[in-house]
Parts: structure tokens; sequence; C-alpha cells
């Protein structure tokens, strides 16, 4: 859900119990507020909204307002604000907000835009007002101007007296049980029309700091107040809704995101062509130009390089698509109806441009979306050089020798030269496997070096240079023959020999270390790691096939290396480097093995920052899980809903999305399963920041898969679901490529 107040991120390591407390203290009827007792009553509703006298009156000739009181050059601020203006004109704050337009002049758009398509006012309330002496006992309200002080303290310790701008010591006095200040948000749905007021989903105000804030936000200073309604923006805000006086009205999440009709994922500007397909169309492989601008029915779970994509099912900021958009800068956005609504420039040139708050689309010549659209092609990547003096299978722990041990200045340079032998999948796994507080399997690692002895034994090099030099292969406008001689290319890779000196090493391994307790050997998964994935630069999420072998049956495991290999010739894939301008002879493929996951309880990928805060303060981690293991988060069915939410560092959690797989009342994960994970997230945030967190940026994050099932390290059956952690990379930022500015589609 969207959040649209800020303190700053609460203090690492911090751990409130006033959850706790106040649900104690509720179950003693310590939180009513006089009306959750009383006779049996239904909730009150929204009332209407009629515009009121405007505080900040208009210039002559301009607009806003009610046109109320003398216009003056600039505006005229009416009230004690009136010597206080702000650099986008407005006053950094109003003690009333009579109309629209004084709401406009202080609301800033979301930093956050988890449901766009609003605006938020802060206030402030201050019990204990200084300005008339120490003994002063009445409340002043502050409606502070949020796109000068985006943060309370900022606002706070600038105009209210006894203040300190140090974020610790403010968050400190506001968390405290006899807190001063009572901050949150008024934000205004605008295609709903609906007016909410928003505490931060870690808060720990109570029900009777909520009725506070009803009994000072009044008609007579807020002329929306009659439409006015609490929005909860947490599980734990939720329970305590439940405690407030019936006189005030309730509006969900689900109720709000079901009016919400557009997806902000990648928010990037391009030019393209518009084209409509259905998931059955890309599935079936159907040929899609480099340069459309596709308009789709449902999400897909991989699409090839194009412009920009459209979906009308909204999707998952860690959906294969928005990962791949991510890394290409293309804009990427959910929009319900898409089709009807985009109709009119269908199988037009067009410049699409998504926006934190909307999106833009209008039609452009051919000539100028063309030469758009080259300009748009990234700058070519390099891939690491492949090492090919390293010939040992070796456990993943010893990839990177003693790697807590490195500088913090040498990490990143130790990561990428074991990439160079081992792949950037098998590396990151290194570091993780070496750190305490991460939970990983017993893997082991074979190198690259025998990925391009396969492909030299069997000729299959030969095969790709003859593919490399033929126009009709490498034609841009006609993929066939490309599709079709990469399709022949992984077939005769299928047959291939894998050197014997390969085989009897692995075969050692697997029986020296690799059997369960019943004494049979353990299945295993040959998972690929390139030196084209899972890098900092340049991630390519999904570009590759990881495949399962048997060790009881080793013709299933020659099979298994065999797919994993003949992977780095699909065609999405071949694809992928191509518009990267990649040297394809120059990709390599390691393999990182360990035991099939059978059994779990749930899957999982998460993001260690949150993808919808762009201002970087936020602390919570993006999850996406769900049910089992027939369902996966990266290749959901059709239909399948996922749990989503945003886990914050006091432990409370903010739903997006539900799973339909599990019952209405119920989630994925257990408390304490997602305490368990939000701890292993930290520890993944913190060991790699070292290598991929960029110093001149606001934006660092790992992306990491997960799962839940009740095993050992091994892969043997345990009585507890537990937590693994199968995979890290670097998240590109979301918000590197957002347009200067936005407006609202047709």
């Amino acid at each position: 859900m969207r959040r649209s107040q800020r303190f700053g991120a609460p203090a690492r390591g911090r751990r409130l119990f006033a959850y706790a407390l106040i649900g104690a203290a509720c179950a003693a009827g310590g939180c009513s507020s006089g009306g959750h007792a009383a006779a049996p009553r239904t909730r009150a509703v929204r009332g209407d909204v009629e515009e009121g006298t405007c505080q900040i009156v208009p210039a002559a000739g301009g607009g806003g307002g009610n046109g109320a009181g003398e216009a003056g050059a600039g505006g005229v601020v009416a009230g004690a604000e009136a010597a206080s203006a702000a650099t986008n004109g407005a006053p950094d704050y109003l003690s009333a907000i009579g109309c629209t337009a004084d709401y406009t002049a202080l609301a800033s758009l979301p930093t956050d835009a988890t449901i766009p398509g609003a605006r938020s006012v802060k206030f402030v309330i201050d019990t204990r007002d200084l300005s008339s002496g120490a003994d002063a006992k009445h409340r002043s309200l502050y409606f502070q101007n949020s796109v000068k002080y985006p943060f309370h303290v900022n606002f706070c310790c600038t105009h209210i007296k006894g203040v300190s701008c140090d974020e610790s010591q403010f968050l400190d006095t506001y968390y405290s049980a006899n807190r001063r200040f009572i901050a949150g948000a008024i934000t205004h749905y605008e295609k709903l029309d609906l007016w909410a007021l928003e505490m931060a989903p870690y808060d720990t105000a109570t029900p009777d700091m909520i009725q506070n804030v009803f009994d000072t936000i009044t008609t007579a200073n807020a002329f929306f107040r009659p439409g006015l309604a609490f929005h909860p923006t947490s599980d734990a805000w939720a329970s305590r809704a439940e405690y407030l006086d019936l006189g005030i009205p309730i509006v969900t999440t689900e109720e709000i995101y079901a009016g919400t009709d557009y997806q902000p994922l990648t928010r990037a500007t391009a030019s393209g062509v518009v084209r409509y397909y259905n998931q059955a169309d890309i599935q079936a492989g159907v040929d899609i130009p480099y340069n459309s601008i596709v308009v789709l029915d449902e999400v897909p779970n991989d699409i090839s390089v194009v412009a920009g994509v459209v979906s009308e099912q909204f999707q998952s900021p860690l959906s294969h698509v928005n990962v791949l958009c991510t890394n290409r800068g293309t804009p990427n956005m959910g929009l319900r109806d898409a089709r009807a609504k985009l109709l009119a420039y269908k199988d037009k040139w067009v410049e699409l441009s998504v926006g934190i708050d909307g999106y833009d689309i209008h039609e452009i010549d051919a000539a100028t979306g063309e030469a758009a659209f080259l300009a748009h092609q990234p700058a070519q990547v390099t891939l690491p050089e492949l090492n090919l003096s390293v010939t040992e299978i070796a456990d993943a722990e010893t990839l990177i020798a003693d790697y807590p041990s490195i500088p913090d200045v040498g990490k990143r340079g130790a990561i990428q030269e074991a990439v160079r032998a081992y792949g950037g999948k098998a590396a990151n796994f290194s570091v993780m496997a070496q750190a305490g507080g991460i939970p990983v399997p017993k893997a082991f690692a074979i190198p690259v070096y025998w990925y391009d002895k396969f492909m030299r034994d069997n000729g299959f090099y030969d095969t790709l240079d003859a593919l490399l030099q033929n126009p009709d292969f490498t034609s841009s406008t006609d993929s066939s023959v490309r599709r079709q001689s990469l399709q022949d290319l992984r077939d005769a890779m299928m047959t291939g020999v894998i050197d014997d000196q390969l085989q009897n090493a692995l075969r050692e391994k697997l029986e020296a270390e690799f059997v369960g307790n019943d004494g049979r050997p353990l299945v295993m998964r040959f998972r690929t790691s390139t030196n084209s994935e899972d890098l900092d630069a340049f991630p390519c999420a999904g570009c590759y096939e990881s495949h399962t072998g048997d060790p009881s049956d080793w013709p299933d495991v020659l099979k298994a290396i065999r797919s994993a290999y003949s992977s780095a010739w699909l065609f999405r894939t071949f694809e992928e480097r191509s518009y990267y301008r990649v040297d394809h002879k120059s990709v390599g493929m390691a393999l990182l093995v360990h035991h099939r996951f059978d059994g779990e309880v749930a899957n999982g990928v998460a993001i260690t920052s949150n993808p919808y805060d762009s201002s970087g303060a936020d602390s919570a981690r993006y999850v996406n899980v769900e049910f089992g293991g027939a369902a996966e988060v990266v290749h959901l069915p059709s239909g399948v809903t996922t749990d989503q939410f945003l886990y914050f560092a006091n432990g409370s959690t903010s739903y997006i999305s539900r799973s339909n797989l599990v019952a209405k009342d119920q989630h994925v994960l257990s408390d304490a399963q997602i305490a368990e994970l939000g701890s292993a997230l930290d520890a993944v945030h913190q060991l790699f920041a070292s290598a991929y967190k960029d110093p001149g940026s606001s934006w660092y994050a790992m992306d990491s898969e997960f799962k839940f099932i009740a095993c050992d390290a091994l892969g043997n059956p345990t009585d507890t679901p537990t937590l693994w952690i199968k995979q890290a990379r670097p998240y590109p930022s979301p918000f590197a490529a957002v347009p200067a500015a936005s407006s609202s589609g047709p």
C-alpha cells in the first residue's frame, strides 16, 4: 500500500514492543474511545466534501481557491502564516485548509507509488505547544508544506520551539509513550475522490491518539473533514483500527486498490509502435519487433527486447518482465482496460512516459520515433573475461577466500574475480555461504572451464561462428532463421560428449558428500552461473535455465548439465545479449550445484529495499511470496495471486496484495517466518553493501530468492519448515530513468 508520510526510517535494530502493549491494553478496554463497547451500531460512513474559504488568497488573474480576499503580487497568505513562504510560492504551513487550492499548494507527489494517483499533505499536532510559555497545555495543528518539508522532523525542528533536528532524538521522542507530536498525512486519492488519514505503517500510536487527530482536525480547520476516513496502512494498524470509535469511518487498502486503474512499474520514457498481443502469443514465441510498445492482456513470464510494456493485469516489481524492463530502462506499467484506452494508438508510433503519478502517451511521426528508439539503445556491455585456468570442482564457501576479512574496498574486486571462473550466481552465493545469519544449502560449483571444453570438444563454437557470419541469421528484421538455428544448436548440444574427467570428479563428489540420511543419492539441482548474469551492470534475470539430475540415474545428471549449458543459446537470451551488443562468444557458463528442494511450504523473492520509495529513506523490505512450490513466484500460472508486502524495521507489515491459494483470513507466512526472513534479508543487504552500493546513489538493493521447507542444508527432511536463501544479486534502481514530469493518460 502507499505510505504518504515519512519520519525517516526507524533506527536499525530498533525492536518495539508497543504493539503487544497496545493489544494487552485494548483487551482490558484501555483502547476504547468510548464507542467500541457501546450499544451495537454501525460504523460511520464518509460524508460529502464542500469547498470553504481559501486561506491562501490567489494572485490577480491566477487560478485556485475561491477568490476570497484581496489579490496581491504573487498571492497573499492569510493568517499568521503570511510571513512564511516556501520556494514553491506556498507558505511553509497552514493551520487551516479551507479549499482544494490550499490543499494543492501544500501537497506533494508521493515518493512511494504503491498506490498511485494521490497527493499528500503531512500534518503535525503539537500536544504541548510552547509558543506561549512552558506551561501551555493547548494543541497546535500544522499542515506542513510537504514539498519543501518532505519529512516531519525537518518541519518540526524549523518551526516548532524545542525540537531537535537530530533525527534519532526526534524519533526517540516520537516513539515514546508520552509523545509530544502526533504526525501523519492527509492523502487525497483523486480518482476515487477519497480523503484518507494515514499514519506510518510502523507507527505505534494508540487508537486514542487517532481519536485525538479526528478531534483536532475539524470542519472549522479542514474543508475535507466530512469526507475524511482512517486508512490502516499495515496489519497492525488494521487490528488497532477495530478499537476506533464507530464515528470514525475506515477505508481499507483493498477498497483503495480496487479503484486504482494505473500501476507504474519502471518509470521511463521511450518511443515505439503500439502493438497488441495476448499472453498466448508470447508463450507461442511470436516474433515481436524491437521497436514495439506491447499492450498485453496478462503478464507473461518472459518477453523479448521491446521498447515498452503495458499490461492490463497488474504486476509484481519482481516479475521477470519488470526486472527485464528495469534492467533495460524501458517503460513498464499496468493499466486496467488498456486495450480499450489505448486503441486510438494501435499500430502507430508514440512516445510513452511512465511516471509516478500518471502516464503520458502521444503520437509522433515515424522518423522521430525511429531516431528516438535508436538513441535509447544502451551502452555496449563487455562481459568479464573468462578464467579458463581453474578446473577444480570447489565448495561454494571456498570460491572467494575468506571474504569477510577482505577490506571493504577490495570486496567488489574479489567477487568480480570469482565471476571469471565460477560465474555471477556462484560468486554471490559464495559470499553468503561465508556469512552468519544467512541460511544457504550446502553447495559446490563446477567452473566455466568445463563448459568451454564441452563447446570446443563438440565443435559447437565452430557452429556458432558460422551462424554469426550468416546475414540471414543476424538479420534484425526477420528472426525466424535465428530462432530455428538456435534451436538446432541446442538440440545438438543435448547429444554432446561430456568429458570423462569432469564426470569422474563429479561422481566422486556426489557419492562422498551428497547422500541422504536414507543412504540414497540426493537429487541435485544444476543451476546456471554465467559471466553474463547476476552482475551489477547486467543482471539478465531469468536469461538462463537450471535443471535437475538424479545421480542414481547417471544419464539423467548428464542430461541436466547439457540442458543447463544449452540454455546459453535460448532465443530470448540471445536477443537480450544482442540488445546490449554483447560478444556472444565471450559468454561462459559455470554451474552452482546443490540438492533439489522438494515439498516447500512457501517460495518467494524479495528486494532488500523498498522499490516504491524513491527517497531512499525507507527501511522496508519488499517481499513477494506464494504458498507451496507448485506456483513459483517467478513463473506464476495465470490467475494466481501472491502475498506481496513491505516489512519494516520494527517488524510491522504492510500488505499490497494477497495470495488466492490460502484462506482469505490467512497469510502465506506466519509472523515468526516473516521475522526470520526479515533478519536474513537484513544480513544480505549489509553483507553486499560494500561491494555493490554506489556511494553516489541513494538506491541500493539486493534481489533474493528464498524458500521455506522442512529440511536441513543437505535436503534431509526435518520436522519444522525453515528458511533457505537460494540466490542474491544486485537489483537495479527502479527510479534511474524517471521522467522529469508526467501527466495522466486518456
